[in-house]
């Protein structure tokens, strides 16, 4: 009987120290899949971000304006309410710009000057677009979207105001003298 025991003791061991152990290994599982899932949502709050920044940057780029700056923190390093945080600002800043970029300083000025100028969309060369821009003016002042879209007829409108507004910032409006003189400008 005492052997009896003994074995039924030694099996209740075996099974106690079995269980333990499967309940050690479904709790390292839970914190493997919330590590996993933690990982997938950094991924894509960076998605967020580096979308955001890309937005902000671009209405930069189009204002001229010198592009914010990251704070050079890697987004596995910060917590996870730092990185909502960040998902946020870079969003208002997103948006800041693009308000501020819709709003160019002389639209009004602009908008007179295409009333006597071409259609946004003209294409009949040398002049392009709603300004009447050349090659050698948008090379200056727009080179990048010269590369991206080609001549000034596959701009936005907003897009060539603005490039009308970095050339306005040095040498005013006397890219165009005649039709500036007719809206009162020069």
């Amino acid at each position: 009987m005492r052997r009896s025991i003994l074995a039924c003791a030694g099996l209740l061991a075996c099974c106690c120290c079995s269980i333990g152990g499967g309940a050690s290994e479904a709790t390292a599982a839970t914190g493997a899949k919330a590590a996993q899932q933690q990982e997938a949502a950094l991924v894509w709050l960076g998605s967020q971000i580096a979308g955001y920044q890309k937005a902000t940057w671009r209405w930069e780029r189009l204002m001229g304006v010198p592009r914010v700056q990251t704070e050079g923190r890697l987004l596995t390093e910060m917590s996870m309410p730092d990185v909502e945080r960040a998902v946020r600002l870079w969003e208002r800043r997103a948006a800041a710009a693009r308000r501020q970029a819709e709003s160019p300083p002389h639209e009004a000025a602009f908008l007179c000057i295409h009333h006597y100028e071409g259609s946004w969309t003209d294409g009949r060369g040398p002049y392009y677009g709603g300004l009447q821009m050349d090659l050698g003016f948008q090379k200056t002042y727009a080179p990048w979207l010269l590369r991206a879209k080609g001549t000034a007829d596959h701009w936005t409108p907003l897009e060539q105001i603005w490039t009308a507004e970095r050339a306005a910032r040095s040498r005013g409006f006397w890219p165009w003298p005649n039709t500036a003189r007719f809206c009162g400008l020069i």
